[in-house]
């Protein structure tokens, strides 16, 4: 930091980087650069706040974060599932890369705490804006590719994105049914069929439970809030045990 920086400033910004050291232990990246790690939690309105600091704002790094996740996010996709065609791929990127699961991902390491915001900002909340959020996260992965390199941001999200793909929190976007169709046609002489066992709950919260069986053997089991939901999860199932059957 510069001499002439106020005493407040800089003691704030001390307590900042120690804070920034603690992040990069508790995610297990150290960053060679520091200085990106800074600025990709540097907010615009704290640049204006400090214009006679040599502060850069995390714009130009979430731009670059933007294109690193669309092009990992689809690499995993692609790998991952085969069957899928380019329009469901493309529907659930969307939904991977969309404001609310960034900003998911986001909170999820506590992100907000450690921006760097003008007061204006500060005071209207700005630590818990969504957008704010999504677009830090987008800057730390482009801050994450500029100092390590592609290979690092894959790890990363292998580690702290990819799990939640595979838990099925995106599965609502996903059709199952259609891969485990088009999986059949052309692997397995057979024939599909899903069938209902159970109906519980009251009218306004009912679960349906679902089976799907591949020539009266049943492969999969799914629940739901609707039959159609419960029929997709179950195809889940039996995709899953039939490509590990072909492996």
């Amino acid at each position: 930091m510069q001499k002439h920086v106020h005493y407040r400033d800089r003691r704030l910004f001390s307590k900042k980087i120690e804070e920034f050291k603690k992040f990069q232990e508790r995610i297990g990246y150290s960053f060679d650069n520091e200085k990106l790690l800074y600025q990709a939690f540097t907010h615009s309105s704290y640049v204006n706040e400090h214009r006679k600091k040599p502060y850069e704002d995390n714009e130009r790094l979430e731009f670059l974060g933007d294109a690193v996740l669309e092009l990992t996010i689809s690499q995993f996709l692609f790998k991952k599932y085969p069957l899928m065609s380019e329009g469901e791929l493309t529907k659930l990127r969307a939904a991977i890369v969309c404001e609310p699961s960034l900003v998911s991902f986001a909170n999820s390491l506590s992100f907000g705490s450690l921006i760097l915001l003008g007061k204006g900002e500060e005071m209207t909340g700005g630590r818990a804006r969504p957008a704010l959020l999504a677009d830090v996260f987008e800057a730390f992965i482009g801050a994450l590719y500029l100092d390590q390199g592609l290979h690092t941001v894959v790890r990363f999200l292998d580690e702290f994105v990819i799990p939640k793909i595979n838990e099925g929190a995106f599965s609502h976007v996903m059709d199952f049914k259609s891969q485990l169709q088009e999986l059949v046609q052309r692997d397995t002489k057979g024939t599909l069929e899903y069938k209902i066992l159970l109906e519980k709950g009251p009218a306004h919260n009912r679960e349906f439970v679902s089976v799907v069986s591949l020539n009266g053997e049943t492969y999969g089991t799914g629940s739901g809030k609707s039959k159609k939901e419960a029929e997709q999860h179950a195809a889940q199932e039996a995709l899953s045990k039939l490509q590990k059957l072909k492996k």
